[in-house]
C-alpha cells in the first residue's frame, strides 16, 4: 500500500516550475541559458515598501497575527477595492493570504464538493484545473481560439454550464495569453451568468496593474447583480514586484471569506507579518512607479510580438496585458531540428529549443492549449533580444 494519498495522483507539479527547474540544471551543468519561463517581475521591490518592513522588524511586529490579516493589511485592502474599483467592502468580507495562489486554493478548498463542476478557459493559468482536482471536483475545460483573442465567449458559457457548476473562473490579465476581457465583454458574460444564480464567479485580477489599453481596467464584480456571488482575487506579487514576500488577497462574499479563514487556519495561519506590513505601506503609499513599470514592459511587448512576428514558422497576436506572449508554433511541428529530432508537439519545441539554444519557454499544452507556447518579458531588453535572436536562428534550422 501506498503512503502517498490517492489524490495527489490526480495532480501534477507546476510545469511552469518544471521549465525553471530544467533550465537550473542546464545553468549548472555549465550552459549558457536564458530563462523566458518564469512569471516574475525584474524590477526590484519600490524602497518604501521594503522601508516599511524594516520599520515593522525593528517596532517588533514579529509575532502572529489574526489568521486571513491584520486590520491594518484589511482596511488598506478595502481603500483599494474602493478607490480602483469602486467595489465595497467591509473587514469580514476581506482576506490575505500566501500570495494569490494560496487564496484561490484555500477558496477552492472550503467551496468544492465531489461532483462540482469548476468552468475554466483555455488558455488557462497552470493550477487552476490541478487545484480544483485536488478539492475533490471537476474542472470543465472550455477551450477559446486564437480569433477570439483566446477569451471565452458567452455562448460558450452557456453551453457548458450544468447543475453541477459551482464557479467559473475568469483571468484578466490573462497568464499565459495577455489578453484583456474589456467592460462590454465582461457585461456580455455576466447577461448569461444572471440566468445561473447558482454559478459563482472567481475573477483573477492580479495583473490588473499591467494594462496597455486606453480603458480603465474592469472587473466582473462591478456588474451590481454579479457583486454578491462573485470572489474577487488579487496580490502584491505582480505590480509591486513582491514574489517572495507571499502576500495575496480577496474580497467578497462572507461565507466564503469566512470559509477560507476556517481552512487558513489549519494550514498556514497568517502570512508573514512583515510582509503584511510592507503590502500595507504597498497599497497606502504612493503609487507612481507602476505606469513606470507598465511603459517599460509595453515597450518589451511591442519589441518581442514584432520579432516573433518576423521569424518564419511563428505567429504571436499582440496583447494588451501583464507580462507574456502567447506564439504559435504549429507551422514548426512535424518538422526536425538540427539533430534530427522530430518535433511531434509543442512539448517537443521547447524542449528542443532549450536543449539547442539554451532558451527556456513553457509549452502552450501546460496552459490547455497544444501549439503555443509561452515567452515572459519579464526581463532585461538584453535578455530578450539575445534570446529572440537564438529562437529565429533555431527555427531557421528546422527541416
Amino acid at each position: 500500500m501506498s503512503i502517498l494519498s490517492e489524490s495527489l495522483s490526480r495532480i501534477k507539479p507546476s510545469p511552469t516550475m518544471a521549465v525553471v527547474k530544467k533550465a537550473t540544471e542546464l545553468r549548472s551543468a555549465g550552459k549558457d541559458i536564458i530563462s523566458l519561463g518564469a512569471g516574475e517581475p525584474d524590477f526590484d521591490t519600490p524602497e518604501n515598501i521594503k522601508q516599511a518592513a524594516i520599520e515593522a522588524i525593528k517596532d517588533g511586529k514579529t509575532k502572529y497575527t489574526v489568521v486571513d490579516g491584520t486590520i491594518e493589511l484589511k482596511r488598506a485592502v478595502i481603500g483599494k477595492f474602493k478607490r480602483e474599483n469602486n467595489l465595497i467592502y467591509n473587514e469580514k468580507q476581506v482576506t490575505v493570504g500566501v500570495g494569490g495562489k494560496h487564496v484561490i486554493f484555500n477558496a477552492i478548498l472550503a467551496t468544492i464538493n465531489p461532483g462540482d463542476e469548476v468552468l475554466i478557459p483555455a488558455p488557462y493559468w497552470v493550477s487552476y484545473p490541478d487545484i480544483v482536482l485536488l478539492a475533490g471536483g471537476t474542472p470543465v475545460i472550455v477551450e477559446c481560439e486564437e480569433s477570439a483573442d483566446f477569451k471565452i465567449l458567452p455562448e460558450q458559457i452557456e453551453k457548458n454550464v450544468t447543475k453541477n457548476t459551482k464557479w467559473i473562473i475568469l483571468n484578466s490579465p490573462s497568464n499565459p495569453t495577455g489578453s484583456v476581457y474589456s467592460e462590454q465583454e465582461l457585461k456580455d458574460i455576466g447577461e448569461v451568468l444572471k440566468k445561473f444564480p447558482n454559478v459563482h464567479i472567481m475573477s483573477d485580477d492580479i495583473y490588473e496593474h499591467v494594462l496597455y489599453t486606453k480603458n480603465k481596467f474592469f472587473t466582473i464584480a462591478q456588474i451590481p447583480e454579479l457583486f454578491s456571488r462573485t470572489l474577487t482575487i488579487n496580490g502584491l506579487s505582480k505590480s509591486y514586484a513582491m514574489t517572495g514576500w507571499r502576500v495575496g488577497y480577496a474580497g467578497g462574499p462572507e461565507n466564503i471569506i469566512q470559509g477560507i479563514a476556517k481552512i487558513q487556519s489549519q494550514s498556514t495561519t497568517n502570512t508573514s507579518s512583515i510582509s503584511q506590513a510592507a503590502a500595507e505601506e504597498a497599497l497606502n503609499g504612493t503609487q507612481d512607479f507602476i505606469k513606470k513599470r507598465s511603459d517599460a514592459f509595453k515597450e518589451r511587448r511591442d519589441f518581442v510580438v514584432k520579432k516573433l512576428n518576423s521569424i518564419e514558422g511563428l505567429s504571436c497576436k499582440n496583447p494588451e496585458g501583464a507580462f507574456y506572449v502567447f506564439p504559435n508554433c504549429k507551422d514548426c511541428i512535424g518538422k526536425k531540428d538540427i539533430n534530427k529530432k522530430e518535433i511531434v508537439n509543442d512539448a517537443d519545441f521547447v524542449t528542443s529549443l532549450l536543449e539547442n539554444t539554451g532558451v527556456a519557454v513553457v509549452q502552450g499544452s501546460a496552459f490547455g492549449k497544444e501549439g503555443y507556447f509561452r515567452i515572459s518579458y519579464a526581463t532585461s531588453m538584453k535578455n530578450l533580444s539575445e534570446a529572440l535572436d537564438k529562437i529565429e536562428e533555431y527555427c531557421k534550422q528546422l527541416s
